[in-house]
């Protein structure tokens, strides 16, 4: 499930590409597919040797072309381990929620993207995030968890300031708001209660492609995006510097 949208950022084969704070490596598996140079980082151990067993049978099942390379590894996403302007490509999905200082994650993901570069950053819509937060503490207080909500203009002015050229926006993935207010009704942990059990069946019957199913979850989901999509996706350059500020 991509919360990016490649067809609103568009990667070629080659690009230079860090998945900054990867998880379970969604976005960085895209990438290779599509011919990228990828490299996933996050803090987790764990997860970042999961990614990379993936990666290892992505190459061996041939799901990658010719030419694209894949690196899993740990990393501050304060303190990157790339020397400036090393990356074509950065994506920082659902992460910058979770860091106190975001600016200076936003400053090294400038640092290490090239003049010209493309970024996309994607956190919590505002408003669905709101009603997870009054539903239950226990979504947001917990250890690594969410500690502010952005509005759609505190983060694009966020990314202004730290020299980022935005040019596009959307909302995404309007199909799992319900579903999480539904599991903070009912208990962030209580994934047994008949109304959360239904309503993820139906996630994976989208996820899965079931025929008959995923086409009408689609086209809802459409539709619902710009009202209650869980996710704000924004996207952005990094601007050549003007020949008189380069001298």
């Amino acid at each position: 499930m991509l919360t990016v949208d490649f067809s609103r950022f568009p990667l070629a084969p080659g690009d230079r590409v860090l998945d900054l704070g990867c998880g379970a490596g969604r976005h960085a598996f895209e990438c290779y597919r599509r011919g990228a140079q990828v490299v996933a980082l996050d803090q987790n151990g764990e997860e970042i040797r999961e990614v990379a067993k993936w990666f290892a049978a992505m190459k061996e099942a041939g799901e990658a072309p010719e030419g694209a390379t894949a690196t899993a590894m740990e990393g501050d996403a304060l303190n990157l381990p790339f020397p400036d302007e090393s990356f074509d490509v950065v994506i920082i999905s659902e992460v910058m929620e979770h860091i106190p200082d975001d600016k200076g994650v936003l400053a090294e993901m400038v640092r290490v993207l090239r003049p010209g570069g493309r970024i996309a950053v994607t956190v919590p819509r505002y408003g669905p995030e709101k009603v997870c937060w009054a539903l239950s503490d226990a979504y947001h207080e917990v250890e690594g968890g969410h500690i502010r909500i952005y509005k759609a203009d505190e983060l694009i002015g966020k990314m202004r300031q730290a020299g980022l050229k935005p040019y596009g926006s959307h909302h995404a993935h309007a199909l799992h708001s319900p579903y999480w207010w539904l599991k903070c009704a009912f208990g962030v942990d209580n994934d047994k209660a008949l109304p959360v059990k239904a309503y993820h069946q139906l996630l994976v019957w989208d996820i899965m492609g079931t025929p008959g199913i995923s086409t009408v979850t689609r086209l809802a989901e459409r539709a619902l995006n710009p009202l209650v999509g869980k996710s704000f996706v924004a996207y952005a350059t990094k601007p050549h510097l003007p020949v008189s500020a380069a001298k």
